[in-house]
C-alpha cells in the first residue's frame, strides 16, 4: 500500500509539474525544415503563428526556418524548439539519438486517403533519360542528408533496381541544399537526375497534388513539360508533426486538437503550410515509423 501511495504521489507531482510548465510557456518556438527559400517558408507559416498565438495566448510565436534539416533536428534535441513537422527520416534521426525528445502527434492524409508519399526521380526530357537504368554514368542529385525521399530511400532503394550502389552506378552524387534546390539543379544542368518528395497522385502537369515538385510548378519556378519521371519508390510514411515531450501531455493533446481543426478553421493556411492538396491530419504513433528508423539505423546511423 505504501509503495502504491508513493508511486501515486510521484505521478501526481509529475503531472502538476508538466501542467505548470505548459501554463508558464510564454514563447512557442516552431522549427521549419529547409527545402524552399526562406521568404516562402516564413510567409506560408505566418498564418500558423498567428493562430497559435491567438488560440493559446502565447506572448510570442517564433518561427525558425533552418538552413537544413539538421538545424531543426538539433533544435528539438536541444530543447530550443517546441514544435516542428519532420520527414520520416528526420524523425528517425531524433528518435535514434533520444527516443523521448519529441512526441509524434499527427501526420498528413493524401487526397486518396493514404498516409504516405513517394520519392521520385526527375530528369529533363532533353536528357534522353527514360528510366533509372538509363541514367548509368550520369549525375544524381540528393536533397538533404536527413531527408527521407531526398536521400535515405533513394540511397537504399535505387540500387535494388540498378544492381549497384549509387556511388558506383552514377558518375557522381551530390547534395544540393534542399528539395527545391535539387529540382532547380536538374533544370540548370548541374545534375541529370534529382530525387524529391511527391504525392505521386494527380496530374504530372501540376507537379502532382503535393510535394516539392508541386510547389515549384505552382509558383512557376519550373515548367513540368520540361521534365520526365524516371524513377519512383515504394510508399513512404508521411512525416510527423512532433511536439517537444517536455511540454507535457496536456499541451501535447491541445496541440493535436489545434492542428486537427486547422484544415477546417483555415484551409488556406493549412494548404500553405503543407504545400499541396491534403485532406487533413490524422493521429500517428511512433511505431508508424519503425521501418524508417530501422532503415536509417542500418544505412546511415542516427
Amino acid at each position: 500500500m505504501f509503495r502504491k501511495m508513493v508511486f501515486s504521489a510521484v505521478s501526481v507531482l509529475a503531472m502538476a509539474t508538466s501542467m505548470a510548465h505548459a501554463a508558464d510557456l510564454k514563447e512557442f518556438r516552431v522549427g521549419i525544415l529547409g527545402g524552399e527559400n526562406e521568404t516562402d517558408r516564413l510567409r506560408n507559416y505566418q498564418c500558423l503563428a498567428d493562430h497559435l498565438k491567438a488560440d493559446f495566448g502565447f506572448e510570442k510565436v517564433s518561427l525558425f526556418p533552418a538552413a537544413d534539416y539538421d538545424g531543426v533536428i538539433q533544435g528539438l534535441l536541444g530543447g530550443t524548439l517546441d514544435f516542428a513537422e519532420l520527414g520520416a527520416s528526420g524523425y528517425a534521426s531524433v528518435y535514434l539519438k533520444d527516443p523521448k525528445a519529441v512526441t509524434p502527434i499527427l501526420t498528413t492524409k493524401q487526397t486518396d486517403g493514404s498516409t504516405g508519399y513517394y520519392s521520385i526521380g526527375l530528369a529533363l526530357k532533353t536528357s534522353g533519360i527514360t528510366d533509372i537504368k538509363s541514367a548509368k554514368g550520369k549525375k544524381l542529385g540528393y536533397a538533404d542528408p536527413d531527408s527521407t525521399s531526398g536521400y535515405l530511400i533513394p540511397l537504399t532503394q535505387i540500387p535494388k533496381e540498378t544492381g549497384a550502389s549509387n556511388e558506383t552506378f552514377f558518375a557522381s552524387t551530390q547534395f544540393n541544399g534542399g528539395h527545391e534546390n535539387n529540382i532547380l539543379a536538374v533544370r540548370d544542368g548541374k545534375v541529370d537526375v534529382a530525387v524529391d518528395d511527391s504525392s505521386g497522385i494527380g496530374d504530372f502537369k501540376n507537379g502532382f497534388t503535393s510535394g516539392t515538385f508541386h510547389k515549384v510548378v505552382a509558383k512557376g519556378a519550373v515548367d513540368p513539360n520540361d521534365f520526365v519521371e524516371v524513377w519512383r519508390s515504394g510508399l513512404i510514411p508521411n512525416g510527423p508533426l512532433v511536439v517537444r515531450t517536455a511540454l507535457g501531455d496536456e499541451m501535447t493533446a491541445k496541440l493535436a486538437a489545434f492542428f486537427t481543426e486547422l484544415p477546417k478553421k483555415d484551409k488556406a493556411c493549412f494548404e500553405g503550410v503543407e504545400g499541396g492538396d491534403f485532406t487533413g491530419y490524422v493521429p500517428v504513433k511512433p511505431d508508424f515509423y519503425n521501418v524508417i528508423v530501422e532503415a536509417r539505423k542500418a544505412a546511415i546511423g542516427g
